[in-house]
């Protein structure tokens, strides 16, 4: 097996669809991993599946990549080596391969057709043996193979596996044994001709010189048939070492669920549409079987490089919690200097999210208005709900909020509140606080109750970022504009 010397690491997605966390959190660990130990990180793009590969979702995983700030030493964009990184330009070695296992009695032809195949799994179930393939076409004789092509049979690549147990150390799971009746042989070539996933995986991974495969625990059952793999590769000239296996946890869903391509919140682009940080999504992501430590859940990138190993990885499932990332992201938000901040959210601040025309953005408000929101999101896309009341010409109409605040007497506390706001000193928030606590004060309320028809009025909202320093944005006239419109309405409906 691979020491822990010259780490080379492989992420392998395939192009199809959008990507998905649990394909991340894959990449992440691997990724961390590399440059923890200072080794190299392979990209790979397995797109030979042709039915369901696409250029556009290769972009995609190009683009979401370079968005969560993976780098990669070798692959698409930068080379290497080993070129090329995409295994649908890697068909004839792949080919070539398969000949020579063939030609070495490590694999052989199999002509069974599927009627058969599931005739002889249903008997076994029947009779209470393993299922798998049962060996049918392992020794069949030159007359035999002749009498299946003269009935047109096509024939599958399968390889031999042994008949013996296999064991490995796996890093996440310690020592797993598999018996023979529970991995048969395998197809690793189809009728076609087209090489399967079973065969040009280890093939590459053996060619790149991979030295460890951290992978899902779903690909676990395939570990045994790859180690018998290598293993021919390598009696064959083709590989040089089998790599150290380690699988990682479950991501699971609702329900205890495993977290599939189609749950909803499974998709990395729903946390880029919402304004995830990228470092926010990841330090969550490394959660999911893997810990910073007992007492500190929010770290960054580099501290997590920094202390990473895969031997820490708990081999327990993982439960994606939504609201414990929007949590992570938050504190990253916080983490962030205004500037950067401010320049972070202003995708949300522009068309097509913004309500409001472009020329209505004014850039001085929203610096202004940054450091005060930036204690209040959870992901970057609140901030255009919480600041429309600045760019809109009147603020959102929220039927619900109105209710809430517009009591009986409002109208009076916001007559008395317009007087002091209109004589009010506009240079710093304390004086406008005091201008409707006077208020407030007049009619018997205390500042809480006293600004809520105020920020409702001004605002929109019953909630949302304090209030006076908005005001304060806002400006005098606006402001003042606002509260005539709110008494207008309530004189309206009395």
């Amino acid at each position: 097996m691979a020491n822990a010397t010259n780490v080379r690491v492989r992420f392998c997605p395939s192009p199809t669809g959008n990507p998905h966390v649990g394909l991340v959190r894959t990449a992440l660990f691997n990724w961390a991993f590399a440059r923890h130990t200072g080794g190299r990180l392979v990209f790979r793009i397995e797109d030979t599946d042709a039915a369901r590969d696409s250029e556009e979702s290769y972009e995609q995983l190009l683009d979401a990549f370079h968005w969560l700030g993976f780098d990669w030493d070798e692959g698409p964009e930068v080379g290497g080596p080993h070129a090329p990184y995409r295994q649908s330009q890697r068909m004839d070695i792949y080919k070539d391969v398969a000949e020579k296992l063939l030609a070495g009695g490590y694999a052989y032809h199999c002509y069974c057709t599927v009627t058969e195949l599931d005739e002889r799994r249903e008997a076994a179930r029947a009779a209470g043996r393993p299922s798998g393939y049962d060996g049918h076409c392992r020794d069949l004789t030159d007359e035999q193979k002749a009498d299946y092509r003269r009935e047109g049979r096509e024939a599958v690549v399968r390889f031999r596996m042994p008949d013996e147990p296999i064991t490995f150390a796996d890093l996440v799971r310690g020592e797993l044994t598999f018996t023979p009746e529970n991995v048969p042989d395998y197809g690793i070539v189809r009728a076609s001709g087209a090489p399967l996933y079973t065969l040009v995986n280890p093939v590459d991974d053996a060619l790149m010189g991979i030295t460890h495969v951290l992978r899902g625990e779903d690909l676990l059952s395939s570990t045994p048939r790859q180690i018998a793999l290598y293993k021919a590769l390598i009696e064959l000239g083709i590989a040089k070492e089998i790599p150290a296996f380690g699988h990682l946890p479950y991501v699971m869903g609702e329900g205890n669920k495993k977290l599939s391509k189609r749950d909803p919140q499974a998709s990395l682009n729903l946390y880029r549409e919402r304004g995830f940080l990228p470092e926010g999504l990841l330090n969550y992501l490394s959660l999911l079987g893997w810990s910073f430590s007992a007492d500190q859940d929010v770290f960054s990138i580099a501290e997590m490089i920094e202390k990473f190993d895969i031997a820490d990885v708990n081999a327990n499932p993982a439960r994606f919690d939504l609201k414990k990332a929007e949590a992570i992201n938050a504190d990253h938000i916080r983490r962030l200097d205004v500037k950067t901040f401010a320049e972070a959210c202003e995708p949300w601040l522009r068309a097509p999210h913004a309500p409001w025309a472009p020329e209505d953005f004014d850039q001085a408000a929203w610096e202004a208005i940054a450091p005060h929101a930036q204690t209040r999101l959870t992901v970057l896309s609140d901030i255009t709900a919480n600041v429309d009341f600045l760019f809109l010409s009147e603020p959102a109409e929220d039927e619900a909020s109105w209710q809430k605040a517009m009591k009986e007497g409002s109208d009076a506390l916001l007559r008395t509140a317009r007087e002091k706001l209109a004589d009010a000193d506009w240079s710093s928030p304390e004086s406008l606080k005091n201008a409707v606590l006077a208020a407030g004060e007049e009619h018997g309320l205390k500042l809480g109750k006293a600004q809520a028809p105020v920020r409702v009025a001004v605002t929109g909202r019953t909630v949302g970022l304090p209030l006076f320093e908005s005001l304060e944005i806002l400006g005098r006239e606006r402001t003042l504009q606002r509260i005539d419109a709110a008494l207008t309405r309530l004189a309206a409906q009395a």
